[in-house]
């Protein structure tokens, strides 16, 4: 068990209907997730940021913890919980943990640290460890009982964080990005450039296809050049379809980030995709930020697959 004194939650005054002081609660974040895929670094990383971090506690203490955290006079104002299958059959308490957190108007998250099986096999095998489920079986079995356990909680999840493809320096670059800020803001959003051709995102909460716009990679003078290019960019939203696209698209986004805020999700990914990703995916992938900045998002753009061609 470790921890770090944290300022102070800012949260709503009042009491609850227990009578405690709302402004005492602590903010919380459960850490969950695939075994490999990140847990422990992902809890380092808030750690040092000034979190009170608790391993692998059983999901029904969750609530004494926050109790406990509420008498501290803020000075336990943030909590971080690892959740995991090491739990194995106290596991089943987390959904009943999370209702009475709701009911006692607790400000929770839960961060979800996914990755692709290849990347999770390479892992355990790099550190030659087995797989906490795995029991008489290989590794690939263990990690197979392990998405089904999770899988609903991999849905509840607030943010979905694919780490298959990230060092450990990446991964405490995007806990930074979503926690060293200060005063949260309503809803964040990544907007994601891919291409097909590399496979889906895992952690997309929605996904688009541009693959239906002319391919500038055909246009001898524009392969060379990605979506970042202003004659690429240009070329893609002249194109019957794009700017009709574009702002619909956006129309739709407006409606689901309102939804998103009455039900407390503050994270989304969008990946929009096209068979490279490196042309028309990636000028409207920025197209779409920017239309979702002006309405008061707070939006960052990543272009996972350009320049691997």
């Amino acid at each position: 068990m470790n921890g770090h004194e944290g300022e102070e939650a800012q949260v709503s005054t009042g009491t609850t209907a227990d009578g405690a002081d709302t402004a005492a609660i602590p903010e919380l974040v459960i850490i969950s997730g695939m075994s490999g895929a990140g847990r422990s670094t992902a809890a380092k990383c808030l750690e040092d940021l000034g979190w009170f971090v608790v391993d692998n506690l059983p999901p029904a203490l969750i609530p004494t913890m926050v109790d406990l955290g509420a008498r501290s006079q803020g000075n336990v104002a943030r909590i971080a919980v690892v959740v995991d299958v090491r739990g194995r059959g106290f596991f089943d308490s987390l959904r009943q943990s999370l209702a009475d957190l709701a009911a006692k108007n607790v400000r929770r998250r839960v961060i979800f640290l996914e990755a692709s099986d290849d990347a999770l096999v390479r892992r355990f095998e790099s550190v030659r460890r087995p797989h906490p489920l795995q029991g008489s079986g290989r590794i690939v079995d263990g990690i197979a009982a392990e998405r089904d356990l999770l899988r609903e909680l991999r849905g509840d999840a607030d943010l979905v964080i694919d780490t298959s493809s990230l060092n450990v320096h990446e991964l405490r670059a995007k806990m930074d990005a979503q926690f060293a800020g200060g005063e949260e803001p309503e809803l964040r959003a990544t907007v994601m450039s891919f291409g097909y051709k590399y496979g889906l995102p895992v952690d997309a909460d929605l996904v688009v296809d541009c693959r239906f716009l002319p391919n500038p990679h055909w246009v001898p003078e524009l392969r060379p050049f990605t979506g970042l290019n202003e004659e690429v960019s240009g070329y893609v939203f002249n194109q019957p379809g794009a700017k009709e696209f574009l702002d619909r698209y956006t129309e739709l986004l407006q409606l689901i980030a309102a939804g998103y805020r009455r039900e407390g999700k503050r994270y989304v990914t969008v990946a929009v995709g096209c068979t490279g990703g490196k042309h028309r995916s990636v000028a409207m992938s920025e197209k779409l930020a920017a239309r979702l900045a002006a309405e008061g998002v707070e939006t960052v753009v990543v272009h996972r697959d350009m320049g691997r061609e």
